[in-house]
């Protein structure tokens, strides 16, 4: 069973340390997304657990083994690069069976491995071609090909989707999920992008500045994030964020730095003569003509299937994803409700998410 558990992880390069103190742990067959922003240290730890880096303090162990000494073509495990690392000397057959080749491996149990593994991936008709005959997408599936025949524990995957278009990312997201639910391997797959993360992962790590913020579900992350950073960096567009002072009567209200009022739904449990900041996601927001809070429209993107409106509201910037089209133009004035259940609170300091409650269910108990 190709578990992969990480304990007390630490990368330092000279004086400066890039990974801090990680430690985590998964199950075989689960589907692992690492995310961040740039500089975040998720492809150091990507190239720790593959062996291309030396670990400075920790331990990394692939199905109960301990494999810090152990040179990545021991670990069996299988990396798929972002810019593939194709030999462009050699036909797709020959790319995805030379590691075998490496591994002495007899001719027909190659042509076995990589007949099967081609059918497998679509690439049967390509076999005998080279990869400057080959579109990125195809390119990829090769790569990943090349990691299939090794029959690996884990498989690497360093964002191997940031070269593709759009339209093809969005292709070879379903195919890398659909190939991971065949083979029921191990996955951990580092990218910057969280749409890919929300819609692959089983779980999803989110790293800042070398350390875990939060491991959990998609979903889990969405609905619960533990505190700003999390809630800001998953979902798209990205949350809004406002920041004041919540009413001292314990009504539903927060009164922004230039005394507007924003009307809510909930409130924190906790007091609340201490600053707060508010999270609303886009999606939660929605036009209010009679009791909304008034703001004034800078942008409107239509998309066909929703409008992204930009609002200001009282100096702050906010984005509303609503589902009907908006007969309005730049400049108009516009009333939105963040009267939510979904709304968040950080606290404006440590940044930690509160707990919340509705206030009337809470007076009438």
């Amino acid at each position: 069973m190709a578990t992969l558990d990480i304990d007390g992880l630490h990368k330092s390069y000279g004086g400066l340390e890039v990974v801090h103190d990680v430690s985590m742990a998964f199950d075989h067959g689960e589907f692992i997304i690492l995310v961040g922003p740039s500089g975040c240290g998720k492809s150091t730890m990507l190239r720790m657990i593959a062996g291309l880096e030396d670990i400075t303090a920790g331990t990394i162990s692939i199905g109960g083994q301990v494999v810090n000494d152990l040179s990545p073509k021991e670990r069996n495990i299988a990396m798929v690069f972002q810019n593939y690392a194709l030999y462009p000397q050699m036909t797709v057959a020959q790319n995805m069976g030379f590691s075998l080749e490496l591994n002495k491996m007899s001719k027909a149990e190659i042509a076995v491995k990589v007949e099967e593994t081609a059918e497998t991936l679509g690439l049967t008709p390509l076999l005998d071609r080279k990869p400057s005959q080959l579109s990125g997408g195809q390119r990829q599936r090769v790569a990943m090909g090349r990691a299939i025949v090794r029959d690996p524990d884990v498989f690497l995957f360093d964002e191997p989707l940031s070269n593709l278009d759009a339209n093809l990312r969005v292709k070879m997201r379903a195919e890398i999920k659909a190939l991971h639910q065949r083979l029921g391997s191990t996955i951990v797959y580092v990218t910057h992008d969280q749409i890919e993360a929300m819609t692959m992962a089983d779980r999803i790590v989110v790293l800042r500045a070398g350390k875990v913020e939060q491991i959990g579900s998609p979903l889990e992350l969405y609905d619960n994030p533990v505190n700003l950073f999390v809630a800001g960096f998953l979902g798209s567009p990205a949350m809004n964020f406002l920041q004041g002072h919540l009413a001292q009567d314990g009504s539903s209200s927060l009164t922004l730095g230039n005394g507007a009022t924003v009307e809510l739904a909930v409130r924190p449990d906790s007091a609340a003569e201490a600053p707060v900041t508010l999270g609303v996601r886009p999606q939660d927001i929605e036009i209010d003509p009679e009791n909304g809070t008034p703001g004034t429209i800078k942008l409107i993107e239509p998309t066909g299937a929703d409008t992204h409106v930009l609002v200001d509201v009282a100096g702050h910037e906010v984005t509303c994803v609503l589902a009907q089209r908006v007969a309005m133009s730049v400049g108009d004035e516009i009333r939105i409700s963040f009267k939510t259940p979904n709304a968040h609170f950080f606290d404006a300091v440590t940044e930690a998410r509160l707990p919340t409650s509705n206030p009337t269910e809470r007076s009438l108990k």
